[in-house]
This record gives structure tokens, C-alpha cells and sequence, in this order.
């Protein structure tokens, strides 16, 4: 039975249950890319539950524990730091505190409006003295000002004349779910009360980010405003504003609070408060029904470019739109310098903003629905950080500028605190690259090479060209202690998908070399000049690695070898596995889990994803019916790219359970962690596996390619996709392909084999 109500549009749970009340902070999170927070209640409750409020860009180093350091260890582990919980109104009827964890609750509903990008709920509880009262609660995160939160908040006696009193607050005294021995991570810096409301500024304790947040109250019954006496006050890291209101019996009092959040991410520190107060006046001013309107326009324009609309199953559609609303919840492109962390603003597990799921998963996302210069934005933040990637690689003994990117960071400084990802998971570099490759082929601006793209390109390959290592047994090259996308095996020889990628990497950074040479001589002397490059000696280096590096193979069975040794290991399948043992990494030890042969997430099958053109279907067909058998899942990046291949196969029936899997895998709860927050860059793989899955879409030959495949249960797949500046929108019904262009360009398409030329604002059927 599944825990929320299958609905096109919304996510919805229908009656209370107090062991899902984490599941449901995480499932309900609401945000716009600046700030975010989960949906904890606005009322008082004292059960289980993860106060969660973040703001983008603003976090906290945190010492590294380990059992002993190792030289180039990271000093610290970034985290997402939990802030200030604006949001509260606590609340009392004649006496007893709301509060769901206390009270008789009669009815209980909650709503995400993902079309409009609001959060609802509405319950009725019976208070010990008989009376019921209903409360009905609404508020988003502005997507038309990003600084500003505002809240609707209404409490309704239904069979008694009541005395309410509220207190609306501002309460900083937080603390972070995974903090080192209960640590706080802000001092106050000032706070003051209003006759409406109050500010509270505070600093985190390294690097002084400030933050502001001020409140404003207004109350009305039955929407006609009331001048109720209203009562403030200041405690350490807290302000709160008071009042105690007369409602009779079906009369509806509500709570308009408006909030607004300004840093010094945005702000000069001096005018953080006095901007804070006059992006609140003007809030306050616009009302309420004035600012959600302005929100749910901004998302009803949101979703004209993004919509994926699958008509015939629901529940693939609840599932696709569910991703899409988080991820566009989550970053926006206003801002280079922030980026897409895996929880976004839904938990703090993985604490860093930015790992390579980015330029793996989240760049095709954003680059179809948002437009190359958002996608552009994911790639300067990376190039931005170049010199701090450098510095890592020379922390671990590379040199000559060769670039080692963080698997975790805030600002380009690795802070992983897992030896075996810090050290081992270099793969993560070449998926850097291929983004790279991968904007370029979509957007064909190869202009971003000579401004950006070679420098970075450039590094990664001399540090591909310094971890391998020639092996006279072999006479090839070797990479040795590494770990690849499978985490369930570290410190492995020869992982196949790291050699590939690391040599695919060398390859393409020539051919750009020579590309930017032959274009701009001019730049590509300033660039060889800036990193003093020995384009003879440098280059022929690469080739000779490209031609002679180790790629695990097995000729008996005529698969690639996710690594040296992996036909050592006990072949048990995945399908012969005791349910009751999975998840593995909940039920197993570390030690079991590395020496059996599950897979966590596609390894093999993500290098054959990345670059399928190198290799025939037959070869894609078996290695996929072989570590598909062999892989668990667990990681939430993996079933993407297995739906995506079993679409490539024609594999139906694995292509819709790995689609539905990716899709709902936190609406389901597949790996049993949801309280901790949502998987949100693998939301971005889901969009991949219908657009590029069920779709088709590819590059071909710097044309726009479909190549669709649609499950017999849908009636129809429609999406739109933004190519090279022209909005196209590709409608798949049965045998019959409709492509619409929503610019004044024309542009020639590839479906299956047949070119296809769409006029400017026409339509053509295939």
C-alpha cells in the first residue's frame, strides 16, 4: 500500500501516522534554490521529528574525526548547516497546546501543490476540554523574491466560542542532526522586536557567514483584519511576537506571517539588517494573496518549458513531476556560485554542496529545461575552482598543474571524510570532463573551450597522465587503488570504467587542443603559456597511455570486467538473494558487502552509458543482462542508467521497473532512508530515463536525435526539450511521432533514421 495518494499534480497523505512523520518532513520539503527547508510542522510537536531549515551557499567546516590522519586527509567536512526555524506559530486554545503528538486527532491531511509550489495541510483535533478545532495551513518559499518565505496559517473552533493564543517566532538556538558532540554552529550577533514582529541576525563560528531573518505578523478573522494586542520578546538566539484573540464558534483567525532571509552571501554586512527589514516592508505591503500569486506564476512558467506529461499511468507522471519540482526546487542558475547537493534542502546526509553528480546526472537536466546558460553556470563554478583542484591533486604528490577535483566540496577544497572516497574515487574527475563534452555537443558552443573548458580539461588529463603507472608484466598501463561508481568494492587494480573514462579524457583533450589551435592560435599560445605546457612531450605521453592502458575483459564469457579480479569473487545473483537481508548496506558488514559480488550502482553499465557509440548492441546487451543481474541498487544514482540501456536493448519490462524505481524512489521509500531527505541529483537521472530512455533524445552529428520507445500502458510521452537557442516539444502516441517548434528557426531532427525538418512555429508528424 503506498504511504501517499497516486495524483498527476500533488503528493498527498491522508490521515496521521507518527512513524512517518520524518519520511514526510523529507517528502513535503519545499525551497527556490536560495533557501529551503523540510516540512516540519508550524505548531509545537514533540515527537520524532528533524527540524530542517538551510540556506544555499552557507555551511560549516567542520573537523575531520578519523581514527588517525593520513597525509593529504581533508581538514574538514563541510556541512549544510541547519538554520534559524522561521516558521514557527506556537499555538494554544483555552489553555492546551496544539500539538499532534499530544492531541486526539479527528482528521489529518497535507498537500504539495507541485504545479504551484505550495505546501498545505489541514486537521482537526479534539481538545481535552471536547472541543474541536480545525486548522488550515499553507505557505511556500517565494520563486518571484527569492529572500522571502510567507506562511497562512488558520485555526477555526467548529462547536465552541475559544480564547487562542499565538506566539509567532524566529527561534536560532538549532543544531545539526550529524554535529560532532552536539556542537552549535551559530553565535547571535543582534535582534530587535517590532509591535508586528522581530529580526534576529546571527554568525556562524567559522567564517562568519550573517545571516538575517525578520517577521512580520498580521491577523485577520474571517478575513477582515483585527488590531489584537500584540506582546514581543527577545530570548538568547530568539524572538518572538505574542497575542491572545477572542474567536467564536466557525469564525476562522488567521496568521499571515512573512518572512524574509538575507546573508552576506547577497548582502554587505552592514546593510544585512536595514536590507532584511525593507525586503520584509515590501513583502508585507504586496499581502499575502499578492506574493502567492506571484509565486505560482513563476512555477506555472517553469513548468511550460519542463513538463514531461505522460498520459495513461499515473503513476509514472506523479513520480517524473515530483523529481522535476525538486529539482527545481533545489537550483536555479541565478547564482554561479552555488550548486546542486545530493540532499538539496531536504536533510544533511553527504553534508557538501557539490559531488559529480552534477556533470553525470543534473547537467542534461537543467541544459533542456532551463537553457545553456544555466548549464553553463554548473561548468564555471567548476572552472572557478581550478587552482583549488590543482592544490588537492599536489596534496596527494601530483604536479606540473595536474587537477584533482573533489568528490565533495563547498568551495573546490576536497572535504570527504572517507579514505577510500577521498583518495580512491577519481573517477569522479573524467564524469568533470565528459560534462564538459557533453554542453558542448548539446549547445555547440565550442567558444566555451578556449574561455573555460581546455584549462580544465588540460588538468585532469595530466593528472590521468601521473596515476597510471607502467606495468612491465602487462607491457600496458596499470591504475591501481582505486575505487569506481561501486562502492561496495574499494581499493580495487584496473577499475574499468576509471581507465576508460581516464583515457576517453586524454583523448578529447587533445582533440580540443588542437581545435582551440587551429581557431585561436592566439588563445591557445596564451593558455599554453599560462600553464606551461609541453604540447610534444605532454601529448605524445597521452597517446602512448590511450594505446597501451589495461581494460579487464573476460574472453570466455565476452564481457568487459568491472575490475581486475571480479570473476574471483562467489557469482551469486541478486534474484537469489534472502529479501530479508536487503538493504545490504542496513543488514550486512562493510567487510561482507566488500567481498561478495553486489553491485551498488551501475559501474560497468556507466561507462557503456556514457559512451555507447564506442561500442555494438550486442556487446551493450550482454554486459548489461550480466551486471544488471549482479547489481542491488542501493545507490540511488543506479537505476537510471540500467532503464535508460534496457530501453536501449528493448528490454521493456527492466526499462519501466527501473524507470518507476528512480522516479518514486523516495515517494516509495525503495531504500528505506527517506527521513533522511531526498535523493535530489538522482531526480535529475530520472529525467534522463524518459527524455533519453523512453525518448530516445541523443546528439548525433550535432543533430537532435529521437529514438523513442514507449511502454504499451502509456498513451502518450510529451516533453520539450531547449536545443542550440529553438524550443522543441516531441509528442510520442503509438507508432506516430509529433514535433513541434516553438521558435523562429527552423531545425532538421533525426527520428530513427529519417531526417526531419521543422519550420519555424510549425509542427510536422512522423
Amino acid at each position: 500500500m503506498k504511504k501517499y495518494k497516486v495524483d498527476e499534480w500533488k503528493i498527498v497523505e491522508e490521515g496521521f501516522d507518527p512513524h512517518r512523520v520524518e519520511g514526510s518532513e523529507s517528502i513535503f520539503s519545499i525551497g527556490n534554490g536560495m533557501m529551503g527547508q523540510r516540512a516540519n510542522f508550524e505548531e509545537d510537536y514533540t515527537g520524532e521529528s528533524l527540524r530542517g531549515s538551510y540556506i544555499a551557499g552557507v555551511y560549516y567546516p567542520d573537523k575531520t574525526r578519523v581514527g588517525w590522519w593520513k597525509n593529504g586527509y581533508p581538514e574538514y567536512f563541510a556541512k549544510v548547516l541547519n538554520s534559524a526555524n522561521f516558521v514557527g506559530i506556537r499555538v494554544k486554545v483555552d489553555g492546551e497546546s496544539i500539538n499532534l503528538d499530544k492531541n486526539k486527532i479527528v482528521s489529518f491531511s497535507r498537500v504539495l501543490d507541485m504545479q504551484h509550489g505550495l505546501l498545505q495541510r489541514n486537521f482537526v483535533v479534539e481538545l481535552t476540554n471536547g472541543n474541536k478545532i480545525e486548522v488550515i495551513a499553507e505557505r511556500f518559499m517565494s520563486m518571484a523574491r527569492p529572500e522571502v518565505a510567507a506562511i497562512s496559517y488558520s485555526i477555526r473552533p467548529l462547536n465552541s466560542d475559544v480564547k487562542v493564543e499565538i506566539e509567532a517566532y524566529i527561534d536560532g538556538d538549532v543544531v545539526n542532526q550529524d554535529s560532532n558532540y552536539n556542537e552549535k554552529f551559530w553565535d547571535e550577533v543582534s535582534k530587535g522586536t517590532t509591535t508586528k514582529g522581530g529580526f534576529l541576525t546571527m554568525k556562524t563560528k567559522k567564517l562568519d557567514f550573517n545571516v538575517c531573518w525578520n517577521m512580520e505578523v498580521c491577523y485577520s478573522i474571517n478575513e477582515k483584519s483585527t488590531n489584537t494586542k500584540l506582546v514581543s520578546a527577545e530570548h538568547e538566539k530568539y524572538v518572538s511576537n505574542a497575542t491572545e484573540v477572542a474567536v467564536a464558534k466557525e469564525e476562522t483567525l488567521t496568521i499571515h506571517k512573512y518572512v524574509a532571509v538575507t546573508s552576506t552571501l547577497n548582502h554587505d554586512l552592514d546593510k544585512l539588517v536595514e536590507n532584511s527589514s525593507e525586503i520584509l516592508s515590501k513583502a508585507v505591503a504586496a499581502k499575502y494573496a499578492t506574493l502567492k500569486s506571484e509565486h505560482t506564476s513563476k512555477w506555472l512558467e517553469k513548468w511550460q518549458h519542463a513538463d514531461i506529461i505522460i498520459e495513461g499511468d499515473a503513476e509514472a507522471q506523479q513520480g517524473i513531476r515530483f523529481c522535476t519540482f525538486q529539482l527545481f526546487q533545489t537550483y536555479t542558475g541565478d547564482d554561479a556560485r552555488l550548486n546542486i547537493g545530493p540532499k538539496g534542502f531536504t536533510g544533511e546526509k553527504y553534508g557538501g554542496s557539490t559531488y559529480w553528480d552534477t556533470e553525470a546526472y543534473c547537467l542534461p537536466f537543467y541544459m533542456a529545461t532551463a537553457g545553456e546558460h544555466v548549464a553553463e553556470q554548473l561548468l564555471i563554478y567548476r572552472y572557478r575552482q581550478l587552482d583549488r583542484a590543482i592544490e588537492n591533486a599536489a596534496k596527494l604528490g601530483f604536479n606540473n598543474g595536474a587537477a584533482l577535483y573533489p568528490m565533495v566540496t563547498m568551495n573546490g577544497e576536497e572535504c570527504h571524510n572517507e579514505w577510500e572516497i577521498t583518495f580512491e574515487e577519481i573517477h569522479r574527475n573524467g564524469a568533470i570532463a565528459y560534462g564538459i563534452y557533453r554542453y558542448i555537443g548539446y549547445t555547440g558552443d565550442k567558444s566555451y573551450l578556449a574561455k573555460y573548458g581546455l584549462e580544465v580539461l588540460i588538468g585532469i588529463a595530466r593528472f590521468w597522465s601521473q596515476r597510471v603507472n607502467w606495468s612491465e608484466k602487462r607491457q600496458k598501463y596499470v591504475m591501481l587503488g582505486v575505487t569506481g561508481p561501486n562502492e561496495y568494492e574499494n581499493n580495487v587494480n584496473n577499475n574499468w570504467y576509471t581507465n576508460y573514462i581516464a583515457t576517453w579524457t586524454m583523448k578529447y583533450a587533445a582533440e580540443c587542443i588542437a581545435y582551440v589551435k587551429e581557431t585561436d592560435a592566439n588563445k591557445w599560445a596564451e593558455i599554453q603559456e599560462k600553464i606551461s605546457f609541453n604540447e610534444a612531450s605532454e601529448l605524445s605521453k597521452w597517446a602512448d597511455i590511450v594505446e597501451k592502458i589495461h581494460l579487464p575483459y573476460d574472453e570466455k564469457l565476452g564481457i568487459i570486467l568491472q575490475q581486475d579480479g571480479f570473476m574471483d569473487k562467489e557469482q551469486i545473483l541478486v534474484k537469489d538473494l534472502d529479501p530479508s537481508q536487503r538493504p545490504l548496506n542496513q543488514k550486512w558488514s562493510w567487510d561482507r558487502i566488500l567481498r561478495s559480488v553486489y553491485i551498488k550502482q551501475a559501474d560497468v553499465l556507466q561507462g557503456i552509458y556514457f559512451f555507447e557509440e564506442d561500442f555494438d548492441m550486442e556487446t551493450i546487451a550482454k554486459n548489461f543482462d550480466f551486471y544488471e543481474q549482479r547489481t542491488v541498487h542501493e545507490s540511488s544514482l543506479s537505476p537510471c542508467v540500467h532503464s535508460i540501456l534496457a530501453c536501449k536493448i528493448g528490454d521493456m519490462e527492466r526499462a519501466m521497473k527501473m524507470y518507476l524505481r528512480t522516479a518514486r524512489l523516495d515517494l516509495d521509500d525503495y531504500n528505506k532512508e527517506v527521513n533522511e531527505g531526498l535523493h535530489i541529483t538522482s531526480m535529475a537521472g530520472s529525467w534522463m530515463s524518459v527524455v533519453e530512455g523512453f525518448g530516445g533524445l541523443r546528439i548525433k552529428e550535432d543533430t537532435l536525435y529521437f529514438n523513442p520507445f514507449i511502454p504499451q500502458n502509456w498513451k502518450s510521452l510529451s516533453f520539450k526539450t531547449i536545443f542550440r537557442g529553438r524550443t522543441i516539444k516531441a509528442k510520442f502516441e503509438g507508432s506516430k511521432t509529433t514535433l513541434t517548434n516553438e521558435s523562429n528557426e527552423q531545425l532538421t531532427v533525426l527520428v530513427r533514421d529519417a531526417k526531419v525538418t521543422i519550420p519555424a512555429n510549425g509542427t510536422v508528424e512522423v
